[in-house]
């Protein structure tokens, strides 16, 4: 393993731990890239797999959480936002702003934490999987335990 996929890692363990987490991240030798693969890899439903996205407004970058079966709408994240404008991140910028590929990009973690909507639907689980900065670690956590940890705002933010 890389030192870099071992730092992304340890800022996530770290993350954890100043936030009172006591469950453990998880090391695969498979992929968790994608919801299909994540879900494969550790035996859950997609539904149960975290997706961590990256959005950018014209003031700032914004986590999104969702589940793995959702997909943002960013007409709703726009106007939980009260913005303009909101796209998708590249993948180079959130390697070079937070040093995070996608794929293993995580809800914590984060030097300055951006500020973080959790779609609703993710409380309708107790635990939920979520990458620990790459996409060969992994964590469980309680969706409920999301919003203190990321002081993120609960809305409706996906397709429907």
């Amino acid at each position: 393993m890389s030192k870099v996929i071992q730092d992304a890692t340890e800022r996530v363990r770290l993350s954890l731990r100043e936030l009172g987490y006591r469950g453990q991240i998880v090391e695969s030798k498979m992929t968790i890239k994608t919801v299909e693969d994540a879900a494969s890899a550790i035996g859950v439903e997609p539904s149960r797999i975290l997706k961590s996205l990256i959005l950018i407004t014209e003031q700032r970058a914004v986590l999104a959480l969702m589940s793995g079966v959702n997909k943002v709408d960013l007409k709703k994240v726009k106007k939980a936002l009260n913005v303009k404008k909101v796209k998708f991140a590249s993948p180079d910028y959130i390697r070079e702003t937070f040093g995070y590929e996608v794929g293993g990009v995580p809800p914590v973690g984060y030097d300055e934490h951006p500020p973080t909507l959790l779609d609703k639907d993710l409380l309708e689980f107790d635990i939920v999987w979520a990458a620990a900065g790459t996409e060969f670690a992994y964590f469980p956590v309680a969706p409920k335990d999301l919003v203190v940890y990321t002081s993120a705002e609960v809305r409706d933010i996906a397709k429907r």
